[in-house]
């Protein structure tokens, strides 16, 4: 039986591949609502230190096989498949595949975004800028030099990956972040598969012009990168190829933007000066500048925020991202064992009314946004005999809420209007206790919607417009909200948060480039 033309209406899927999980989710494009889904978490290795690597092969395998488990789900609904009229990808993105055209197989486990193996090859690349200045290229591409890019990434396998140099050489070597990969094999793979990324991932990559949205000769030309290996750019939403297996098979694929992009539409934030902050592996506050690509003079990042079909304008966004904030709640558990479920760390953290003088930096990968020092390394500081892991669970907390204030300060700062609330969503926003000391840390209100699953709507909201089955409307007020007003005066707020810049500044430069 199906539901299509009952209260629910046409029903858009969307893939969330993400950092530590592949997701497949139903949305009605009638009311938004969360049909339902299916989620499985993703194995890492990490062969050194530093390096952060996935297996493309499960990524993909993932996808079908949270698929196939929703599909069922659905039927236990009583609604049939039939009733899903497109799909839409939303995925991690700087992380890098590179692949064999005529095999389909990886040609190195996927490096993910937060990997700092290529510290090397950023001080390289640096150098060979006039004055070494790692913004060189920023006014093209809107990016520093980094080891959180995929061009970097890239320039590290070219170097030091026998298989991906053979593979260029023959010309059988394809490059994708994860949305091609997926999209390639979506649709056919060595069969016919479209090799393609939309403007949001390409932005990403420091190969894209802002002001053409196409691969830029000169910035390919500086990472020594052939243009052969790249996909096409399009927008994010029109329809790229259709499914070519398993139950969903002949469903056109219609819609990709970027993580963070895709949580900034599903946030409903489509006017100028609108941000989000999602709280996941990492943090990532967006912030909509509108048809305007600004250049930020305080750390931020300049990249599209979306591009909703092939005629419509492009909207830029400021982004400030923070590489490390759920990952710190995943390593207290896997690493140190002091939880065995990452929810657990509230009641924790709670168990204590303060973090007890501890401050943790937690620059596994260096510092980000506004900092970008490939050479930081995480600190946990003020420990006595009194800590206990109650503490350290709580200093983890507040390292989300500080690190957030920096972007937003930073943010501020560049569009000199500063935000009078800040929308939240991601997995870790269910955390009562975190998102109280968010209000605390900011001094403004913080508004968490009821359905959290904001960045999976908003591959599905693309998805949908592309059929015309989704009307966006940008007057729309989220439903169900919850907000979390400060709770504490500017001179405590103050206090703590010189503490937070003070731990910072410790974190710094502990990477000697002499020990490498």
């Amino acid at each position: 039986m199906s539901q299509t033309n009952t209260g629910i209406g046409h029903l858009i899927g969307a893939v969330d591949q993400g950092t530590s999980s592949t997701r497949f989710l139903v949305f009605s494009s009638k009311t938004s609502e969360l049909i339902c889904f299916h989620q499985t978490e993703l194995s890492q290795t990490f062969p050194k230190e530093g390096w952060v690597e996935e297996d493309p092969l499960e990524i993909l395998e993932s996808v079908y096989s949270c698929i196939e488990e929703t599909t069922k789900k659905l039927a236990a609904k009583n609604i049939d498949a039939s009733a899903i009229k497109a799909i839409g990808i939303t995925n991690q993105r700087e992380t890098t595949v590179v692949w064999d055209k005529t095999t389909g197989k990886p040609l190195h486990p996927a490096i993910v975004w937060l990997d700092t193996r290529t510290v090397s090859t950023v001080d390289k690349l640096i150098n060979k800028t006039p004055n070494k200045c790692k913004e060189f290229l920023k006014p093209k591409c809107g990016l520093p030099l980094s080891t959180y890019f995929s061009a970097v990434k890239v320039k590290w396998l070219m170097d030091n990956c026998s298989d991906v140099q053979a593979a260029i050489k023959d010309d059988r070597c394809l490059f994708g972040t994860v949305d091609s990969w997926l999209l390639w094999n979506m649709t056919g793979g060595v069969e016919g598969g479209v090799h393609l990324t939309d403007v949001t991932n390409a932005s990403r990559t420091m190969l894209m012009n802002l002001n053409t949205l196409q691969w830029d000769e000169e910035l390919c030309s500086f990472f020594e990168i052939p243009m052969s290996i790249l996909p096409e750019i399009r927008s994010s939403a029109e329809v790229y190829g259709k499914l070519n297996k398993g139950i969903l098979q002949g469903i056109p694929i219609a819609g990709i933007l970027g993580d963070q992009q895709a949580a900034l539409v599903g946030q409903n934030c489509f006017r100028k000066g609108m941000a989000k902050n999602t709280y996941g592996t990492g943090c990532f506050l967006l912030y909509n500048t509108g048809q305007e690509a600004v250049q930020s003079s305080h750390g931020m990042l300049t990249t599209v925020a979306y591009k909703l079909g092939p005629n419509e304008p492009t909207v830029f966004a400021l982004e400030g991202s923070v590489a490390i904030t759920g990952a710190a709640v995943r390593w207290l558990r896997d690493n140190l064992g002091f939880i065995k479920e990452a929810h657990e760390i509230e009641e924790l953290a709670k168990s204590v009314d303060n973090c007890g003088g501890v401050t943790f930096v937690p620059a596994f990968s260096g510092l980000y946004a506004p900092y970008w020092q490939t050479d930081a390394r995480g600190v946990i500081c003020g420990l006595t005999q009194f800590s206990t892991k109650a503490h350290i669970a709580r200093a983890t907390l507040e390292s989300v809420s500080f690190q957030t204030k920096e972007l937003l300060d930073a943010m501020d700062k560049d569009s000199r209007i500063p935000l009078q609330q800040l929308q939240v969503d991601g997995g870790m926003t269910a955390n009562n206790l975190l998102m109280q000391d968010q209000a605390d840390v900011l001094g403004i209100p913080v508004v968490r919607p009821s359905m959290l699953e904001t960045t999976a709507l908003g591959a599905a909201v693309a998805a949908g417009k592309a059929l015309g089955v989704w009307d966006i409307n940008p007057d729309k007020n989220i439903s169900g909200i919850t907000t979390f007003t400060p709770s504490i005066d500017e001179k405590v707020r103050a206090k703590r948060f010189k503490k937070w810049l003070k731990a910072v500044q410790r974190s710094m430069q502990w990477e000697d480039k002499d020990d490498e």
